[in-house]
């Protein structure tokens, strides 16, 4: 082996280290959330197989929750494909902002790290902009994405596992996991900006209308998102002088 051979393993073997404990927080977050959405997917009716391949090519946790429960109360496909896409639009824009930090990394790496993007990979990566202009910098970030990525696929699978054998009473109970994920991610950003409440408040409101009015759940969760996340591009637009 060459000496620049030497020097290109031994950059790889640090960035995959860096990458491990960088990306080790994520993989302990992730695992007790995915093997409850796979509790709820495999007591919602969905198989192994499906709760599985869904972690593997969907890979997006409020999405994935959500879809699980509009599958359990019977929503059409459609209805969740549109929720599914609305839900995760804010990854356009976290694409846009993690393709210019990538810059200075080739587009063979950014094409299947745009695929691992999440809302904590994004954010880790987005404290770490000098690893993007170091030496094998996109292995830093293919590794904390694989090991986010295999923990949430893995924990999908035990939580099926588990759904198969644990009482439907105590499976129920997890579904509260739901609601305390979105409550842990509104809160902080309400205490920050309170117009979020109101955004909040203006979704609720407008999804229990259009259950009252007699839509189906699936499109009064569309539609509650859609004008919820409408009103806030009024009232959080910034002021113009």
């Amino acid at each position: 082996m060459t000496k620049s051979e030497e020097g290109n393993s031994s950059a790889t073997i640090h960035m995959i280290k860096q990458g491990l404990a960088t990306g080790f927080p994520i993989m302990l977050g992730y695992l007790p959330v995915a093997i409850t959405y796979g509790v709820l997917a495999k007591q919602s009716g969905m198989t192994l197989a499906e709760l599985t391949l869904m972690s593997v090519m969907v890979f997006a946790g409020a999405s994935q929750f959500m879809a699980v429960n509009m599958v359990a109360v019977g929503t059409g496909a459609l209805e969740i494909i549109i929720a599914t896409f609305v839900l995760n639009f804010r990854h356009f824009v976290m694409s846009l902002s993690f393709m210019s930090l990538l810059k200075d990394i080739s587009l063979k790496w950014k094409i299947p790290l745009s695929f691992g993007l999440t809302d904590e990979t994004f954010a880790v990566s987005a404290v770490n902009p000098k690893q993007s202009r170091k030496e094998k910098g996109a292995v830093f970030y293919g590794t904390i994405i694989i090991i986010a990525y295999l923990s949430w696929i893995f924990g999908s699978f035990f939580g099926g596992l588990l759904g198969e054998i644990i009482p439907e009473s105590l499976s129920q109970s997890m579904g509260i996991a739901l609601y305390a994920m979105f409550i842990g991610l509104l809160v902080p950003t309400i205490k920050k900006e309170k117009r979020i409440a109101a955004i909040a408040v203006i979704a609720m409101l407008v999804n229990a209308l259009c259950v009252q009015l007699g839509m189906s759940s699936g499109w009064a969760i569309v539609a509650g998102t859609v004008i919820g996340g409408m009103s806030g591009i009024f009232m959080l637009k910034e002021d113009r002088a």
